[in-house]
């Protein structure tokens, strides 16, 4: 027992009246199944959208580094763990992304969390004011936590108004600072777009930096998987742990960027290095994700077709253009009872509540994979469309 045990469970009870408490519900991955106390799911909750988690590839060439090159680095990157492997990925990256350089990251949270603060710093050293963070409202957490840390006020613009975000741009005009602007390119509870091209047109008139979180649009959208960012952001974020099936993060942009934030990114330089294992399955899911045309094609149309499902029974799928799908239900009590009935008709999803998404908006977070059939789908619209009649 702890001092602050009594206060612990008292947030607690609150967080269970409020039906938006948490908890760990271990599962079994069984033959492309999810299997919990003995109930076997198809998953459409994971971010694995093209199945790489489970490729071959990826399996053997991960097992065959950390057979030869063991299973840590044993020291951050600054101090004895930068190995050969981790510049072989870095650069193998980078030639993805159509970038001079990327820098790797334990995780998307950590690399936002500590980017972020370290490009603040940047401002008030170089002109002495603190920098100006034009930020999308339903940015990820990670980059609202940066900003935080950095003791930045962001000037967020209403999503995806690129309006909106141009007359704060110009209404800041005069102020002292660098300027960033700072989005999503695939919002992750929405499952909706930025306009990229006409932000680098904003950020170009402003004289702004552009930061790109491209975390669910890597590997599923762009020529080749590349993102919607290629050749437009000043800096690339995006992660290894969804569309790539492995871990990890990385930052592409120009090299000074890469050296800078090496330099000048705690979350870089205070943390041990990618494990060879990591790396291998990284470097292998760069070698597959070019071809997979069909499968992005496949898991794209699947996507629409189910919207086109849900929709048509009156159900709303807020803007959603890409293989997230969200199926808005309201109040928290309410998603989480259709999520369960859910796991009872076979389908692993998730009840995303506040404060996650804003109050009101509790939802089913619908994540496809390109592994699903005309059958599932069917079978999974029929059964949403069911059981979000049966809940009143």
């Amino acid at each position: 027992m702890s001092l602050f045990d009594s206060h612990f469970t008292a947030a607690l009870t609150e967080r269970e009246t409020a039906g938006t408490r948490r908890t760990l519900r271990p599962l079994v991955r069984q033959d492309g199944m999810i299997v919990r106390n003995g109930q076997r799911m198809l998953d459409v909750s994971s971010n694995d959208y093209l199945g790489l988690a489970d490729h071959p590839r990826l399996r053997e060439r991960a097992a065959d580094w950390a057979l030869r090159f063991g299973t840590g680095a044993r020291a951050s990157r600054l101090v004895s763990g930068t190995l050969d492997l981790h510049r072989q990925v870095e650069t193998k990256m980078a030639a993805f992304k159509g970038c001079e350089d990327a820098i790797l990251f334990a995780s998307g949270w950590q690399a936002n969390a500590s980017v972020m603060p370290a490009l603040c710093a940047l401002s008030v050293t170089r002109t002495g004011a603190p920098m100006l963070v034009f930020s999308d409202r339903l940015n990820h957490a990670s980059l609202h936590h940066g900003c935080a840390a950095a003791g930045v006020r962001q000037i967020r613009f209403r999503h995806n108004d690129l309006s909106h975000l141009e007359s704060l741009l110009t209404r800041e005009a005069e102020k002292p600072g660098l300027r960033m602007i700072v989005t999503e390119s695939v919002f992750s509870m929405d499952g909706d777009r930025a306009d990229v091209p006409a932000l680098r047109a904003l950020a170009d008139r402003a004289g702004a930096f552009l930061y790109i979180d491209e975390a669910h649009a890597t590997g599923v959208l762009g020529p080749k998987g590349r993102g919607l960012s290629c050749g437009m952001a000043d800096l690339t974020m995006g992660t290894c742990s969804k569309a790539l099936g492995g871990m990890g993060a990385y930052v592409a942009g120009s090299k000074p960027l890469c050296d800078y934030l090496a330099n000048h990114a705690s979350g870089f330089i205070y943390s041990t290095a990618l494990p060879p294992a990591v790396l291998g399955a990284i470097d292998a899911a760069l070698d597959v994700v070019p071809g997979l045309d069909a499968e992005r094609a496949r898991l794209l149309g699947q996507a629409k077709r189910l919207r086109t499902m849900l929709n048509g029974a009156g159900l709303s799928t807020a803007d959603s253009t890409t293989q997230i799908v969200p199926v808005l239900i309201g109040e928290s009590e309410r998603a989480m009872t259709v999520a369960a009935q859910l796991e009872d008709a076979g389908f692993l999803t998730v009840a995303i509540r506040p404060p996650t998404v804003p109050a009101g908006t509790a939802r089913l977070r619908l994540a496809l994979h390109a592994g699903l059939d005309d059958a599932a789908i069917e079978r999974l619209g029929q059964a949403v469309i069911a059981l979000t009649r049966d809940v009143a």
